[in-house]
């Protein structure tokens, strides 16, 4: 077989795998390119475990309930919800901006750390990209919804129309509807080029799989596995695992990569725009932008660990996230929450400084009113909490990291709720004060946000690889594990735009069509 030249980045070692000088692998070295293939894929080809059926089920319950507040919603229009004069932007609000928040994480592991060759993004890159795609879906759901009359969301679509409506491209929230559906599409497009050749894997996994039962009387086995051959091979688009699909490849990735890192800055800054352009106190403030994007890394970064903790563990792939990577996601998490608390604690200042009678009174009411609880448990939360890791031991400790991550993604709904409905119970006028109060609707539809993403997410690791099979070989330190007994043979494509070049084993190459 003919093999393409071995090409690796400066201060890299090449010695049946790949790792930086001086640093642990990011994968235990005795693990080879062939567990890797078999631990991915062997929760797509078995039966899940009955932990996943709970999950599952009461995943399915909670979008059930929501389903329910929903439909009567639909009948009896918005006034069943809690929001009043001038309240108008309710829960609905605050959890659209919330999962456009959670979704950040995914975008920034997979695009701005590949520009930046930061290898530990391999094993956790795909399951943060799956996160982004089903929390924006989760997001859409609310603007939806909050319409009232959902069925005519259309009329918003700037298109010609007889009946003289036209939307007003001045507005951000328009801007809004460009801004996350470019970020979705973008998103959904490059988590899809990133599976191309994993999804080649498990349909040539499928088809050895076919072969073998080719003389067995199980015909629902075999019949479920013949339909995952053609999802699969139909999902990969003829992949090969040629040196051409692989430049093409690595090309593809890397421009969608750059094209996907403005994205990270731009969404959820025209987000805060829907705030920051108003008059309301507590809302005109020029450092909604980045505190919007630094508090949407900082959540995004909680769900991942929240996801993660479990996922690794229940999956069996602690080998490949390994407590390095949950380490590393901490420290992101340490970072960003001190930029928020910075930017708490800033907000206060200029409402000071300003001396604007109106601003000083809307931080006085966040901390002193009857809704103070709602800012000390952000707070605390979101700046106080995660200070504990400071200590290496706390962000090696994953019952302590999980609890802490659901700190974190407690106090980011909160400081959405900090600023969307406290802004807007004390405005300019007493006589328009109001106080909230959510009604169980608000919270069923909430519910049932979540419940769909977790259905989404358990549906994901049972049908799609949960690891990117292709990254995490490129940095095994020794892919050829376990000697010549187990038939590698280390091929290593020209490295393309996109980065260095996969490791691939002899076996995996024949099987995709590789030319000899």
């Amino acid at each position: 077989m003919s093999t393409a030249p071995a090409t690796h980045a400066p201060g890299l070692t090449l010695h049946g795998g790949m790792i930086p000088d001086g640093t642990e692998p990011l994968v235990d070295p005795k693990y080879s390119m062939r567990d890797v293939t078999e631990d991915v894929l062997k929760p797509m080809f078995t039966l899940p475990p009955l932990l996943w059926h709970v999950a599952f089920g009461f995943a399915q319950l909670c979008l059930a309930i929501g389903g329910v507040a929903i439909a009567i919603q639909m009948y009896r229009g918005l006034g069943i919800l809690g929001i009043n004069n001038p309240v108008g932007w309710g829960i609905y609000i605050t959890n659209f901006v919330f999962w456009v928040g959670i979704g950040h994480a995914g975008t920034l592991i997979s695009a701005i750390l590949f520009l930046f060759r930061q290898k530990w993004r391999t094993a956790i890159n795909r399951s943060a990209e799956a996160m982004t795609i089903f929390a924006v879906q989760c997001a859409g759901l609310f603007p939806l919804l909050h319409v009232g009359r959902t069925w005519k969301a259309y009329w918003l679509i700037p298109y010609p129309n007889d009946r003289f409506l036209w939307v007003n491209f001045r507005s951000p929230l328009l801007w809004d509807v460009f801004a996350v559906t470019t970020y979705v599409t973008v998103s959904a497009i490059f988590w899809y080029t990133g599976m191309i050749p994993d999804l080649a894997t498990a349909r040539d996994h499928a088809k050895k799989r076919l072969r073998s039962l080719s003389r067995s009387p199980l015909k629902l086995q075999k019949g479920v596995l013949h339909l995952q051959r053609f999802a699969y091979g139909t999902l990969s688009m003829g992949w090969k695992g040629s040196v051409r699909d692989w430049a093409h490849y690595e090309r593809a990735y890397a421009q969608f990569a750059w094209l996907a890192t403005p994205l990270v800055l731009s969404v959820h800054s025209v987000v805060s725009f829907d705030f920051a352009v108003s008059l309301i106190p507590g809302w005109h403030t020029t450092i909604f932008p980045p505190y919007f994007v630094a508090g949407a890394i900082f959540s995004g970064f909680g769900m991942v660990i929240t996801l993660l903790v479990p996922m690794r563990r229940f999956l069996r792939l602690e080998h490949y996230i390994t407590m390095n990577h949950l380490d590393l996601c901490n420290k992101v998490i340490l970072f960003t929450s001190m930029i928020v608390g910075y930017a708490y604690l800033m907000e206060f200042f200029v409402a000071w400084y300003s001396e604007a009678q109106y601003e000083r009174a809307q931080f006085w009411y966040r901390i002193c009113g009857p809704h103070a609880w709602a800012f000390w448990t952000m707070f605390t939360c979101n700046v106080v909490i995660p200070q504990v890791f400071w200590s290496r031991r706390i962000r090696r400790n994953l019952l302590v990291m999980f609890i802490i991550s659901l700190f974190v993604n407690v106090g980011m709904w909160f400081e959405r709720f900090n600023i969307f409905v406290l802004s807007l119970e004390r405005d300019f006028l007493p006589a328009n004060w109001s106080y909230f109060v959510p009604t169980p609707f608000d919270v069923a539809v909430t519910v049932a946000s979540f419940g769909l993403f977790f259905t989404l997410f358990l549906g994901f690791c049972r049908v799609l690889p949960t690891l990117a099979m292709a990254e995490v070989k490129s940095v095994l330190h020794n892919p050829n594990a376990g000697g010549t007994d187990r038939g590698f043979e280390i091929v290593r494509w020209p490295s393309g735009p996109g980065g260095d070049g996969h490791a691939r084993d002899e076996k995996e190459v024949a099987a995709h069509g590789a030319a000899s």
